[in-house]
């Protein structure tokens, strides 16, 4: 599942390539939006901003109409030259927004997929140029008004977002000690995944910040001390924006490479217990361990020697 480091990056990919510039064509496969579609046309509005919320993508159309999506599993938006060849077959294709000249390419720049891994410093130029938006696989995209949109019960309800330019660890550190009042049976590993605790951490972070943090992931929320929690928050800040970090320019950036939390550039080595189950722990040489949890079975992964249960 993605988790917002890349919905991060795939917004600030989309409004690189759509921010400011009128839709010339809209397509779905989606009944739900065809059908506001019908009634209230994409086509001639201008797309005003992209933002990422924790693991949502919410894009902005002039007159109060607001798309938003969530990749769930699988879900990935792509940036396309209007007429290059997608890189997933059309029955995968969800939404498709498609802004500037159609037909109109340039020779020395091509975007790159808005979520895909390709090298960084693919750029799009804006004038005179078709680009197209792909929304592939995903599950959850529906259309919204302002008003909507607050009435919701997911997205307005997330926590603070570790990746928004007003998140602090101190909002952090205050959302946790709240869960671990209201919920001290919950285990820490739940709660940093928990979107209306704090939003953006998916599976990988969890285990990462957990590890570095010394904090067993299935110890109970009622045990931590504050010094535990501003450390994961800490930890959670640096980890998702150190794998978000732009290039320079004004042409679209893809993120290069798997996730990193450790200080090595070898792929491989890259994090610290995630996905490494029955592997020495890089600290200490003990064994790294992976089990599930929660009511969603999770793999969280952890090292007994470094996590110890009952710290």
């Amino acid at each position: 599942m993605p988790e917002g480091d890349t919905i991060y990056r795939t917004a600030r990919a989309l409004q690189k390539a759509l921010g400011g510039r009128v839709v010339t064509a809209f397509e779905t496969g989606l009944a739900k939006l065809a059908a506001v579609e019908d009634e209230s046309p994409v086509v001639g509005r201008t797309v005003e901003r992209v933002e990422a919320r924790g693991k949502w993508c919410l894009i902005f159309f002039s007159g109060d109409l607001i798309l938003v999506t969530h990749m769930l599993m699988s879900g990935s938006w792509h940036i396309y030259r209007v007429g290059e060849k997608w890189q997933l077959p059309r029955r995968m294709m969800r939404v498709v927004v498609r802004v500037g000249e159609v037909g109109d390419r340039s020779s020395d720049g091509i975007a790159g997929d808005a979520e895909r891994r390709f090298p960084s410093g693919m750029t799009t130029k804006k004038d005179g140029v078709g680009d197209e938006a792909v929304l592939f696989h995903a599950q959850v995209a529906e259309f919204y008004t302002a008003r909507s949109l607050e009435r919701s019960s997911q997205v307005p309800k997330l926590g603070p977002d570790v990746l928004s330019g007003g998140f602090s660890v101190e909002a952090g550190v205050a959302a946790l000690k709240v869960r671990a009042a209201s919920h001290p049976e919950d285990e820490v590993g739940v709660v940093l995944m928990n979107q209306r605790v704090m939003a953006g951490l998916g599976n990988v972070y969890k285990s990462e910040v957990a590890f570095a943090a010394g904090v067993n992931p299935f110890r109970k929320m009622k045990t931590l001390t504050e010094r535990e929690m501003r450390m994961m928050v800490e930890f959670a800040e640096r980890y998702m924006k150190a794998n978000v970090v732009d290039g320079a320019g004004d042409g679209v950036v893809t993120y290069n490479g798997p996730r990193r939390t450790t200080n090595a550039m070898k792929e491989s080595d890259r994090l610290w217990v995630y996905r490494r189950a029955g592997e020495e722990c890089r600290r200490c040489g003990a064994m790294v361990t992976m089990r599930k949890q929660g009511v969603q079975a999770r793999s969280t992964y952890w090292c007994a020697g470094c996590q110890v249960l009952g710290a």
